[in-house]
């Protein structure tokens, strides 16, 4: 039942203020805003069975169990201060009626525009000792269960609707039968006299006084009756006594609400034409005064009413798709609206610390994580949300403006880690470097090579500890694991799946194999080879790590400079990686240097000229270097940088050359084509020596230039068409020998930075 223990209190000083319309007004907005909040917990009163565990449960199975506990907390606070309000009610009722139980008493002065009187009121000390007593019984009267509770429940039912009956009796029969000062009788003069707002001071008793410290206004009369129409919950909270709980609730809720709107406004409209503005302010317990046949029913009634809705307070509470079809997302909007309003109105100062209260407690629950998922409307929303923005992105080409990467992190391409470690730890602190401020999606995947019926629970279980992991890091993710036959085949597999519409991973991330002919890896070269050439078909970029094991992490500060080596068109990628590196607190004391490498009879400055307008248009702040790679000349140009490439050089001519003689041997004994990883090629000797010729110019220059930077970004060749991958892996070999920290970047078909806005 909807509190009504205002009714008698309330409403006369509410006339008597805001005058006949504007009590209306208050009366239609807050019985509005209950009405739409009690639709909304119809709704989710019929979303499911409802167990014990009060708005903590109700709200939580909702919203989620952040939403639950904020305003479960918040709602348990604001019944306990609301019990203590009842109490009081009860006993300053109470020592009014018997002014002889009172063991303390003090007067005080009520001053209105024509009158001056001494006016007794129940001390403080009074309604401490009384409310402490009364407090102790209603709470025997809980511990005893619901039982109890419902055995009690008429003894308070029955004698406030006979009060309230008496009450319009009274008003009805008023002046006809002992006619009391300022009391009119139903009046239409007295009605229009009191249809205006007349607000007035009072002392902090409530009684009338012009140079009292208590101004009221509209503000504050919905503060005084907000509290009438806030018993909603006493429905929920005996849900455990209902029989069918998702009828009862909802019909039961909804027709105390509109029942006891409708008797606010109707008693609104009858105290406007009772009596005089002066009586209605300066008599606390009118009613009482008018009531049929005498006043001491009004007091048991209001004595009553008061601690039934104290009990109520005392109780415990119960805790989408629901059966209530007049339910609507609106209506709940609108609702929680005016709830909002209405807490400024009565006061914005407690509203802010309520809203920072329950703002914090929700902030603590999700940093501290939920016992499991219970299929909230949150999580509902959340995916509603997703296939929406999912859609709105749509199929067609995403601009330049609008890219981002979205990382598809490969974790163990080449399975030298120990089995506990999911995903070597720097390229996951390399994967929050891809993305500003570490926002952004990633995808970390692994291969299992093997059947896929035989490793499907391993494979969860390694999808849960990577997972874990990433989580760990701190990285924005998802984990993905596959089973394929091999992981050259569960690679492609990824590559073409992987994603919803223009929510795919857009670069593939691995760390060098720089391990392969140290550990006499031969599979690897043919893996690398297809897997870059997997990417280029599927339009791909590549980030290849090199010195990841030095790779540092967001603690350990870099200087000196970031240098691009800038030899093929990449649509911008290694620009914008080394933007992104420069956001983190890693790198960001570091500059840029973009190095041009031109043709020998090229307009090196006109190059740089261009370069550096283009770094201008794009807001990038970079020094421009233009490099000739004239042929290398060891006797000419000397130096520590020459040795270490040509001793390099060297050792891979050596190497090609025997391999080149196995292929040639095993092809004539086997009187076949040449062979190299299952598929015939074709070998152009001097192509292969100008491929190593090309990479030992490449290697010296960015030792000579580049031997102290933080980290090198250089454009990563495609695989030679018909090469072995032995061949290929041999370039790159000569490419990375003897730099600390690289990044070999292949873009792909499209722009991601663009000039214009």
């Amino acid at each position: 039942m909807v509190r009504m223990s205002l009714l008698p209190m309330g409403n006369q000083r509410i006339v008597g203020m805001a005058g006949i319309g504007e009590s209306l007004l208050l009366v239609s907005f807050c019985g509005l805003c209950t009405f739409l909040t009690g639709i909304s917990l119809s709704a989710i009163a019929t979303n499911g069975a409802m167990k014990g565990g009060g708005p903590y449960y109700l709200i939580g199975r909702a919203l989620g169990p952040e939403v639950g506990v904020s305003i479960g907390l918040c709602f348990f606070l604001g019944n306990a201060v609301a019990g203590a309000l009842y109490v009081l009610g009860a006993v300053e009722t109470f020592l009014k009626a018997v002014p002889a139980a009172g063991i303390f008493r003090e007067t005080i002065t009520n001053v209105n525009v024509t009158a001056v009187g001494p006016v007794e009121s129940p001390s403080s000390h009074d309604l401490q000792i009384y409310g402490i007593v009364v407090t102790i019984i209603l709470c025997f009267i809980v511990f005893g269960g619901v039982k109890i509770i419902n055995r009690v429940a008429p003894a308070f039912l029955i004698p406030v609707l006979f009060s309230l009956f008496c009450i319009f009796i009274g008003i009805f029969l008023a002046r006809k039968d002992k006619p009391a000062i300022g009391v009119t009788g139903l009046s239409s003069e007295t009605f229009k006299e009191n249809w205006s707002p007349g607000y007035q001071n009072t002392n902090d008793a409530g009684v009338p006084d012009p140079e009292g410290s208590v101004y009221w206004n509209f503000h504050g009369l919905v503060g005084l009756f907000f509290p009438a129409v806030t018993g909603i919950m006493a429905g929920s909270n005996r849900s455990a006594s209902l029989k069918d709980t998702q009828r009862s609730i909802p019909i039961g809720t909804l027709a105390a609400t509109l029942t006891t709107t409708a008797m606010y406004l109707v008693s609104v409209l009858l105290f406007g034409a009772l009596a005089t503005r002066k009586k209605l302010l300066a008599d606390r317990l009118l009613i009482a005064t008018v009531a049929w046949p005498f006043p001491a029913i009004i007091y048991i009634g209001i004595i009553l009413s008061t601690l039934g809705a104290a009990l109520q307070s005392l109780t415990d509470a119960p805790s989408w798709r629901p059966r209530w079809k007049f339910h609507h997302w609106s209506l709940s909007l609108l609702g929680a609206s005016l709830c909002i309003v209405i807490m400024f109105l009565i006061s914005w100062s407690f509203t802010i610390v309520a809203l920072a209260l329950v703002s914090l407690i929700y902030y603590y629950v999700s940093i501290k994580g939920k016992a499991g998922d219970w299929g909230d409307g949150f999580k509902s929303a959340y995916f509603q949300l997703a296939l929406r923005s999912l859609r709105s992105l749509g199929a067609s080409q995403v601009h330049p403006k609008n890219w981002y990467p979205i990382p598809l992190v490969f974790c163990r391409p080449w399975g030298k880690l120990p089995e506990n470690v999911p995903c070597h730890p720097k390229l996951a602190d390399f994967a929050n470097c891809m993305k500003k401020k570490g926002r952004g999606m990633s995808i970390f995947f692994s291969i299992l090579d093997g059947d896929y019926h035989e490793l499907a629970e391993e494979a969860k279980a390694a999808c849960k500890q990577l997972g874990t992991y990433i989580d760990y890091k701190r990285c924005e993710g998802v984990a993905e694991i596959v089973v394929a036959p091999s992981m050259s085949e569960g690679f492609r597999g990824i590559v073409q799946t992987m994603g919803l519409g223009n929510l795919k991973p857009n670069i593939v991330v691995m760390r060098y194999p720089e391990i392969w002919r140290r550990e006499n890896l031969t599979e690897i070269p043919a893996t690398f080879v297809g897997i870059i050439n997997d990417c280029i078909v599927a339009n791909k970029a590549v980030v290849i790590v090199k010195g990841l094991d030095e790779w540092p992490n967001e603690y350990q500060r870099q200087y000196g400079t970031i240098d691009l080596y800038w030899i093929v068109r990449d649509g911008g990628l290694m620009l914008l990686l080394s933007q992104l590196l420069l956001t983190k607190e890693s790198f960001e004391s570091c500059k840029i240097q973009v190095f041009c490498i031109a043709e020998e009879d090229s307009d090196a400055e006109g190059l740089k000229t261009d370069v550096k307008k283009f770094l201008y248009d794009l807001r990038m702040q970079a020094e421009v270097i233009v490099i000739t790679m004239k042929s290398w000349d060891r006797q000419v140009e000397g130096g520590s940088q020459q040795d270490e490439s040509l001793e390099a050089f060297t050792g891979a001519q050596h190497r090609i050359t025997r391999y080149l003689t196995e292929m040639k041997a095993t092809a004539e004994r086997e009187r076949t084509p040449l062979m190299a990883d299952g598929k015939p090629v074709v070998v152009n000797e001097q192509q292969v020596e100008k491929f190593l010729y090309t990479t030992l110019k490449l290697n010296s220059t960015i030792l000579r230039y580049s031997r102290m930077a933080a980290v090198v970004l250089v454009s990563l060749p495609a695989p030679p068409v018909n090469h072995p991958a032995y061949f290929y892996m041999e370039y790159m070999d000569l490419l990375v020998e003897n730099v600390p920290r690289l990044l070999m970047v292949r873009g792909y078909r499209r722009d991601v930075v663009t000039l214009f806005t």
